[in-house]
């Protein structure tokens, strides 16, 4: 059956790939994705030889019972090209994945938080005597992000971004990612299982 590979971080799909039940039951007994191969007719294990491992988070199937979505954490490319995704031909629209775009501007604001000099702006904004400076920018952004309609969506946009990226900086200062947020959304959301 064919099986969505996602970042369970980012949203972003990484790969189509197919199971068979072997590779199913591997993939849950040992939390790295394993595949089927139909052009070889064998089981292969993701990363086996890259080293681009895919750390299993769950496994969800569809309503029919006849593809899975394995969410994962990828170590390194999900690509045989060495591209972090193997969707990138574009043949229509102008959108790459931009949710994803989120969870890449806190693995880039962690990153330099880590190599920076410590007199360097992003250092400083990210030591833990720096959470209280991002929560009050934080709070006073909020207010212009959430302006009067007469603010044009250029500027709600501009507004929401700086927004966005402060609270990033809070949540690396506060050591948390935003997959952590956005599961406090999901489950104050409380989904219903349908009865029909």
């Amino acid at each position: 059956m064919p099986a969505v590979v996602q970042d369970a971080r980012s949203g972003r799909v990484l790969t189509v790939a197919y199971m068979n039940r072997d590779a199913l039951e591997r993939t849950l007994a040992e939390e790295q994705t394993w595949f089927w191969s139909r052009s070889r007719a064998e089981l292969w294990h993701k990363g086996a030889t890259s080293g681009n491992v895919q750390r299993v988070r769950g496994v969800v199937a569809d309503c029919d019972a006849d593809a899975l979505l394995i969410l994962v954490d990828p170590d390194g490319p999900a690509c045989h090209t060495g591209a972090r995704t193997c969707f990138f031909t574009r043949l229509a629209g102008d959108q790459d994945e931009p949710f994803a775009a989120l969870a890449d501007l806190a693995a880039t604001v962690s990153a330099r938080a880590a190599e920076a000099d410590p007199s360097a702006r992003i250092r400083r904004a990210c030591w833990p005597a720096a959470s209280t400076q991002s929560a009050r920018r934080s709070a006073r952004k909020r207010p212009r992000s959430c302006s009067p309609p007469r603010a044009s969506s250029a500027n709600s946009i501009y507004e929401s971004a700086d927004l966005l990226y402060h609270l990033t900086v809070l949540w690396q200062a506060s050591g948390v990612g935003p997959e952590e947020v956005a599961a406090e959304l999901a489950r104050r959301q409380t989904p219903r299982a349908s009865t029909a």
